[in-house]
């Protein structure tokens, strides 16, 4: 596995030349309740991308985990400080300037592993991926593994499934598989159970957290979480990257 960042500018032209896949975690800046850190969606898309690197490389196929996409459109819980977003033209064209560079480098395959699940966002990731397929004239091949489709959804937990997951279990268990260090121990364990019907609401219209009534930024069982879950879900959510690059791409495996 290779983290681009971390590579000379001489090995970065050995590696594009060896047709790699650029694994490219895409998350955000933003509240997580009182018990996660604001880069709660970096530390899983950097997680899964790493996670499935790994998988790559068993089986033959060059990998490269790219430097993190750390803001996005993330108005929803612009209310909460600490949180930062950006345009929707902006972070569209940010994607789309990475993988032309890529592009031009030689790179033919470029893979997003989104964590962060706010409706517009995925709505664009969605759009930058079927706006660069109808580019014949690009070389370059955009692949977006969607965890919020239901066939993958099903597989990352009832609580995940349910939607109501913002720094719940499934991104706290994450988190403290990932990145301990930065749970906030006290908090999460004051935490009970908490369903404000945030998927059915987001879709009716409501603007942000404190509309849909997650005054602090959270939803779900946190306190439930585990390491060991988090574990498993990285794990899985790997495999959904994986399983679509072997759909999309089965020449790497033959």
């Amino acid at each position: 596995m290779h983290e681009f960042a971390k590579l000379t500018w001489p090995e970065a032209r050995e590696l594009f030349a060896a047709d790699p896949v650029a694994l490219l975690p895409v998350g955000a800046t933003e509240a997580h309740g009182p018990h996660l850190p604001l880069d709660t969606d970096v530390t899983i898309a950097v997680a899964q991308a790493r996670r499935a690197a790994e998988m790559l490389a068993a089986e033959g196929v060059k990998p490269i985990v790219m430097p993190p996409v750390a803001y996005s459109v993330a108005q929803f819980a612009f209310g909460f400080p600490g949180t930062i977003t950006v345009r929707p033209s902006t972070l569209w064209n940010l994607v789309e300037d990475i993988v032309e560079s890529l592009e031009q480098h030689g790179v033919r395959r470029v893979v997003l592993c989104n964590s962060h699940l706010e409706l517009q966002h995925v709505q664009l990731l969605r759009g930058v991926a079927t706006d660069h397929a109808k580019k014949t004239e690009r070389h370059a091949k955009l692949l977006f593994p969607d965890i919020t489709r239901r066939r993958w959804a099903s597989t990352l937990g009832e609580e995940f499934l349910s939607g109501e997951c913002h720094a719940g279990r499934y991104e706290t268990s994450i988190v403290l598989q990932a990145d301990a260090g930065h749970v906030r121990e006290a908090e999460r364990a004051a935490l009970e159970p908490k369903a404000v019907g945030l998927v059915q609401k987001m879709l009716a219209g409501a603007k942000d957290f404190l509309e849909v009534g997650a005054d602090e930024a959270w939803c779900g069982d946190p306190a439930s979480a585990t390491a060991e879950e988090g574990e498993r879900l990285i794990e899985q959510l790997a495999r959904i990257s994986v399983e679509t690059i072997r759909e999309e791409w089965p020449e790497l495996f033959s």
